[in-house]
C-alpha cells in the first residue's frame, strides 16, 4: 500500500521541528506556535498540528498555561530521574551486547574508540556514535526505542558534559572499559562499567548545574 501524501508530510514535518527542538534552534523560551512553525518549515498547518502533538507526547514540548507550547524545561529532580533511567537502560544495553554483539559490531565499537582518540575527533559525536553501535549490538528494538526516547530527552539539557575536555578523556577511558567487558563475553563486567560510565555523566551535569546556579 502506497504511502499517502498526508502521512509523507506528517513525517517530514516531525523531523524537521525534533531536529530544530534538539539542536538548539528554538531558544528555551520560545513558543511554539502552528502559524509560525508552518511558515518556519514551509508545510500545511494540518501535518505541523500533528507534529507538534507528536513532540508534545513525547515530552520535548510541554503545554504551559497562557503560553502555549514551549520546550520541554527539565529540573534538578528530573535530571536526577533522567539519569537514574539512563543508568539502567545502558546497563541493561552493555549487558545484551555482550551477550548477542558479533564480531564485526564490536570491530566497529573499537574503530569508533580508536578514531575518537584522534586530536581532531568530536567527543559528542563519537560519544553517541559508540552509545548507538552498542545498541545495535544488544539486539533488542523494544530497548532502542526506549533509549532513543531518554537519548532525546538528554538533548534537551543543553550544552554536553563532553565538552569538558576532562570528562571526555575520562569518557572515553570508560568506553574502553565497557568494550573490554563485551568483548570478553561478560554481560555482568558489560553492565557496570556501562552503569558507572552513567554514572560519572551525571556527576559531571550536577557539577555544571552547580556552577550555573
Amino acid at each position: 500500500m502506497p504511502i499517502s501524501k498526508d502521512n509523507t508530510q506528517f513525517h517530514a514535518a516531525y523531523q524537521d521541528i525534533k531536529q530544530k527542538i534538539l539542536s538548539g534552534f528554538f531558544s528555551s523560551d520560545a513558543r511554539l506556535r502552528e502559524m509560525e512553525i508552518s511558515k518556519l518549515i514551509g508545510m500545511g498547518r494540518t501535518p505541523v498540528r500533528e507534529a507538534l502533538k507528536r513532540l508534545e507526547d513525547e515530552r520535548l514540548l510541554t503545554h504551559e498555561p497562557r503560553r502555549g507550547l514551549v520546550i520541554t524545561r527539565i529540573d534538578k529532580q528530573g535530571v536526577t530521574e533522567l539519569y537514574a533511567m539512563r543508568e539502567v537502560l545502558e546497563g541493561a544495553a552493555a549487558e545484551f551486547a555482550a551477550r548477542h554483539a558479533t564480531d564485526a559490531e564490536i570491530d566497529n565499537m573499537q574503530s569508533i574508540l580508536e578514531q575518537s582518540e584522534q586530536p581532531d575527533s568530536d567527543p559528542v559525536r563519537m560519544n553517541l556514535q559508540f552509545h548507538e553501535a552498542i545498541y545495535g549490538a544488544a539486539h533488542n528494538q523494544h530497548l532502542i526505542r526506549t533509549l532513543q526516547s531518554i537519548s532525546d530527552t538528554t538533548f534537551l539539557l543543553g550544552r554536553s558534559t563532553l565538552q569538558s575536555p576532562q570528562r571526555a578523556q575520562k569518557a572515553v577511558a570508560e568506553h574502553q572499559q565497557i568494550l573490554a567487558a563485551i568483548r570478553d563475553r561478560d554481560p555482568e563486567a558489560a553492565s557496570i562499567a556501562a552503569k558507572n560510565h552513567i554514572r560519572q555523566a551525571f556527576l559531571e551535569r550536577l557539577k555544571m548545574l552547580r556552577d550555573a546556579d
